[in-house]
């Protein structure tokens, strides 16, 4: 199944499909695409850049363009699939406040389980939005959005009602968010603590007591992991060698960034390339 809305107006994209044709695998090798992927019916395993992920029936993932995704062929997964011009997930921050939350770059990407009670408004939001798939005329974008919208405030609420801690404040919660998509943002360029606490006005300390408090990793395993990753990425799927990859990723030195790479993994970077089986 594969139900498409485009716009060559403004080239938005948005796709309900079950990735289970030709043209839907496709989609994966996209890099423009969000990626809300429902496994519904069967248990199931997907790769998310090289790491292996098992899905139970009623959860959900949320990947971004970023996400190097491999999926198989078999039943019982539901998928919404839109790009940056369909919904701009930064620009509508305010509306929705999913950034940092179900979209980031980490390979520990988000994952909702669904109560009988979630699953039903799932359902429902789901049906609604295939039957908009059907409604051609000039206001069907403009409906499939806000179907979209809805599906992203839905997620974004059971992310935060999932949280160890169910009295942090909403001030506080933002705090945590915006700190994700500060990492996402800078990386590459900024690798302590203290360069994001001075964008957020804000301590160190401050930072990781907070963190703390949420029952998270530390403020510096969320860079270190974000750079790690990258790392892997451009190991794995791209030509780069591990030192053009160490100034791709801010380090001066190569050897640096070599330290640095075999402290987090426990390999050096070129062993890891070698080593690793990429699907």
């Amino acid at each position: 199944m594969k139900l498409q809305y485009q716009s060559i107006k403004d080239n938005s994209n948005l796709v309900l499909t079950n990735f289970n044709c030709g043209p839907s695998q496709g989609l994966l090798k996209d890099k423009d695409l969000y990626k809300i992927l429902w496994c519904k019916d069967a248990p199931m395993r997907i790769m998310v850049d090289g790491y292996e992920i098992n899905l139970v029936p009623n959860q959900i993932v949320f990947c971004t363009p970023l996400n190097i995704i491999s999926i198989p062929q078999q039943e019982g997964l539901l998928a919404v699939v839109f790009n940056r011009e369909f919904y701009c997930i930064r620009e509508h921050d305010a509306e929705v406040s999913c950034n940092g939350f179900l979209f980031f770059g980490s390979s520990d990407v988000p994952v909702i389980t669904l109560s009988e009670e979630d699953q039903k408004s799932f359902e429902s939001m789901f049906f609604i939005l295939q039957e908009e798939f059907q409604t051609k005329d000039n206001i069907q974008g403009e409906m499939l959005r806000v179907m979209l919208k809805r599906l992203l405030i839905k997620s974004s609420r059971l992310i935060k009602d999932r949280l160890p801690v169910s009295d942090i404040p909403n001030t506080q919660l933002d705090l945590v968010r915006k700190y994700h998509v500060l990492v996402e943002q800078h990386f590459k360029s900024m690798h302590k603590v203290a360069d994001y606490a001075d964008l957020l006005f804000k301590s160190p300390k401050t930072l990781s007591n907070l963190f703390k408090k949420l029952g998270d990793k530390s403020p510096l395993k969320v860079i270190n992991e974000r750079i790690i990753l990258e790392a892997k990425r451009l190991l794995l799927y791209s030509d780069m060698s591990a030192e053009e990859i160490a100034y791709e990723l801010g380090y001066s030195e190569p050897a640096h960034f070599s330290k640095f790479f075999k402290t987090q993994v426990g390999i050096p970077p070129g062993v890891f390339k070698k080593t690793s089986n990429v699907e």
